[in-house]
């Protein structure tokens, strides 16, 4: 596997190697190289020396290029879903939602001469008139995780060059076969060379790019404590920093619920992927009388998932991203039942090659187990009694993370009140997944998110160029005149 560095496909100058492994039956993909800082060097000086040019380009001439690639994803959509499935081993359901969520996002950024346009007003003082434009800034990198191996990159860097500034991306190691090809039909759009780089590679290439003196800003999407690193890492080094942390997603079950589309919904949300998205579902509090039917329902329809290779069409759910990921969950199942929680539904059980889990339905969760504190990132489903709604809310501020969580009720009140009083900064109202779509922003509060602009939609804008001001007063020349 290649860099792909100022228009050119050339061998990284790293030489340990990371094994890419397809999770449904553990077959060797390929070897991913772990890149060096000399990596980086190179391809952030091809983007500095782009971006000469580039912020020049006119917005409607830039976004040919976004346009010339959303037509080039959809004629490769069926391949890129396959190789989404293939190394990351979601089913092919979640891999064309993955997909296709990535398109939306060239779709919006093809919007970029409205998104950016500035602001204007005259006589903010007798004869004097101000402005304010956006500009690009220079060179922007992304760091960007297993989970989504499509998506999660177009979050950043379509908005970033449609503005005008240019881009590396590091993938994760452990998926990049999706974004080599994404990187082929980039080439195949005709951006100019440097405007869009990949550098493939691990720790050395995350810190290389946090700390390089040329890039302007940097996007991270994982876990916490990498995000903290990051954060700090990048912010110490005077750039701009986003970077989206983990999750402990907790979902309210009220009463009043159409507990069958409920119960569906809570389910997808919390094994959908295997349960590895930073927006899945971990704990439901279901409040008084409604506590045992979710019980019972959940236990149910968790019982008949069909969990298998995700290619299968009839695959309801895939594998986890690694044995290491597997030993981790089967760790915090544990823990749950060390501090008291009882089984339900076990799924630690799987014969044969892969890295399966089956959901495993957890009761009696209590706020101090560790599995009630720590995100899971695996098909877990944890439920826990409460009492009332505010009881609930109450367990939801408590969480160090404030990702996302969601409500279900058919009450106009309790949604108002759940809305105005839950920490996380993303919530759904009967909505299991509250993914907002590319014209939103997106990003949690708390130790779900470090940074002050969030991502994608007009948020993008704030982070992706600067504003600058002119204040302008023009005196008549009375020899004119």
């Amino acid at each position: 596997m290649k860099n792909y560095i100022n228009g050119q496909w050339i061998p990284s100058l790293g030489t340990d190697t990371v094994d890419v492994i397809n999770p449904a039956n553990e077959a060797l993909l390929g070897k991913c190289p772990l890149g060096t800082s000399e990596d980086v060097n190179a391809a952030v000086a091809a983007a500095k020396e782009a971006f000469k040019e580039w912020r020049k380009t006119p917005a409607m001439d830039r976004v040919q290029h976004l346009f010339k690639l959303k037509t080039l994803l959809e004629e490769n959509f069926d391949e890129l879903v396959q190789l989404c499935t293939k190394e990351h081993g979601k089913t092919i359901a979640e891999s064309k939602g993955d997909v296709r969520r990535g398109i939306q996002m060239v779709e919006t950024a093809c919007g970029i001469p409205t998104l950016m346009m500035g602001q204007s007003f005259e006589d903010i003082a007798a004869g004097i008139d101000c402005q304010a434009i956006r500009q690009p800034m220079g060179v922007f990198a992304a760091i960007t995780p297993f989970n989504f191996p499509a998506m999660v990159p177009f979050w950043f860097w379509p908005f970033a060059v449609a503005a005008g500034n240019t881009f590396v991306l590091k993938p994760s190691e452990r998926v990049p076969l999706s974004q080599m090809k994404i990187f082929e039909l980039i080439e195949k759009a005709g951006f100019p060379k440097g405007v869009m780089n990949l550098v493939l590679g691990g720790k050395e290439v995350v810190n290389a790019l946090c700390s390089h003196p040329d890039v302007k800003g940097i996007s991270f999407v994982g876990s916490t404590p990498v995000a903290k690193h990051v954060y700090q890492l990048g912010s110490s080094h005077g750039k701009r920093v986003q970077a989206l942390g983990g999750a402990k997603n907790f979902m309210v079950i009220l009463p009043d619920a159409t507990l069958d589309a409920t119960v569906r919904t809570c389910l997808e949300s919390i094994v959908g992927c295997a349960g590895q998205r930073c927006l899945a579902g971990s704990v439901i509090l279901s409040v008084g009388k409604a506590h045992e039917e979710v019980k019972e329902r959940i236990v149910r329809a968790a019982s008949d998932m069909i969990v298998g290779d995700g290619a299968d069409p009839k695959t309801q759910m895939g594998p986890l991203i690694s044995k290491a990921a597997v030993d981790r969950v089967k760790g915090l199942i544990q823990s749950a039942v060390d501090e008291g929680a009882k089984i339900l539904l076990d799924g630690r059980n799987v014969d044969g090659k892969g890295y399966f889990l089956k959901p495993t339905v957890i009761d009696g969760i209590k706020p101090h187990m560790r599995i009630a504190k720590e995100e899971v990132f695996g098909p877990v489903v944890c439920l826990a009694e409460v009492k009332g709604l505010d009881e609930a809310i109450s367990w939801i501020n408590s969480s160090n993370f404030a990702n996302t969580a969601s409500l279900f009720t058919s009450s106009g009140a309790a949604a108002r009140q759940f809305s105005y009083e839950a920490a996380p900064a993303m919530l759904g109202l009967n909505i299991g997944v509250p993914a907002p779509m590319a014209f939103f922003s997106f990003g949690g509060a708390k130790d779900s998110f470090f940074g002050d602009v969030k991502a994608h939609g007009t948020a993008s804008m704030m982070f992706f160029t600067d504003t600058k001001v002119t204040i302008s007063r023009w005196n008549k020349n009375s020899n004119i005149w």
